[in-house]
């Protein structure tokens, strides 16, 4: 199966968080845009305290996040990932937050972040100027295919990659819904020689 979804217990306690056929339908989508309809990719879906114990293990930060990729096409053993492209960790509670900080749906902001995780797992990056132009519109892309708006050519979110309100389209795209209703591999999440990359 290509698409695997995980979730924590805690996610229990977040409202409308999306269910694990909707995901895996919208990243489902984001593959098929990217012209990857077989590729692999688990997702887990957690609390702030556990994403925050990976970004403090993995990328020597210690906070929460919103979303961390752990790309199975970089470092030692790259050459046998196949199909496997990696794993994406999303906290629903920062998720939760930056969708109410924001004023938009909980789902369009899952999928923004689901997309942009896709990316940082086939190695897209946003360290300059010119990468982040290319990954923003890059994300706007897979969340149009996924059934999202595009949240940063709608000024979404602002230069540093936080959320904030989106300004209103004059009318939605055609085929746009902004509403709707797992198994992320431990093993591999647990690798030390994999790189996590976080949208901050």
């Amino acid at each position: 199966m290509p698409v695997v979804v995980q979730r924590r217990a805690a996610v229990a306690r977040v409202a409308n968080v999306p269910t694990s056929a909707t995901i895996k339908r919208r990243v489902a989508a984001m593959l098929s845009a990217l012209g990857m309809p077989s590729a692999e990719v688990s997702i887990l879906l957690t609390d702030d305290r556990e994403i925050r114990a990976l970004n403090r293990d993995y990328r020597g930060v210690d906070r929460a996040t919103d979303v961390l990729s752990f790309a199975m096409r970089e470092g030692e053993g790259a050459r046998f990932a196949g199909d496997v492209l990696g794993d994406l960790v999303i906290s629903m509670q920062t998720c939760a937050r930056q969708a109410r900080d924001a004023k938009r749906p909980l789902l369009d902001e899952s999928t923004m972040l689901l997309a942009h995780g896709l990316l940082h797992l086939l190695g897209w990056d946003h360290d300059t100027a010119a990468k982040d132009r290319a990954m923003r519109a890059e994300t706007d892309r897979l969340c149009v295919a996924a059934g999202a708006p595009p949240l940063f050519s709608l000024g979404g979110v602002d230069d540093a990659g936080r959320s904030r309100p989106a300004k209103k389209p004059a009318s939605r795209p055609s085929g746009v819904r902004t509403t709707g209703r797992t198994r992320a591999s431990n093993a591999r999440a647990s690798s030390p020689k994999r790189r996590a990359r976080s949208a901050r």
